[in-house]
């Protein structure tokens, strides 16, 4: 797993057709943070900004998870979404 891998990993969930469901959408989000950032480590929004907690609550699930184990993640959840990809 190298950092090239990831990079066209992230053009490549750019280029999908086909719409990403909102969990899609959260588990490649919260991947991609916990590999760029590491973990999680801003305060929790209010809970009345309902995305905003969607995403933190995403991202700190991850937490101490390593960045390469990550990367690795995120590379095989863009295959799998390429793969189902029908647009």
């Amino acid at each position: 797993m190298c950092q090239v891998e990831f990079e066209l990993a992230c053009a490549a969930v750019k280029q999908l057709k086909t719409p990403l469901s909102d969990q899609e959408k959260l588990s490649v989000y919260s991947l991609y943070k916990q590999a760029t950032q590491g973990d999680c480590d801003i305060p929790a929004p209010p809970s009345t900004d309902v995305k905003a907690t969607a995403k933190w609550e995403a991202w700190s699930k991850n937490k101490g998870m390593s960045k390469i184990d990550a990367m690795r993640l995120y590379v095989a959840k863009v295959e799998e979404l390429k793969k189902n990809d029908t647009g």
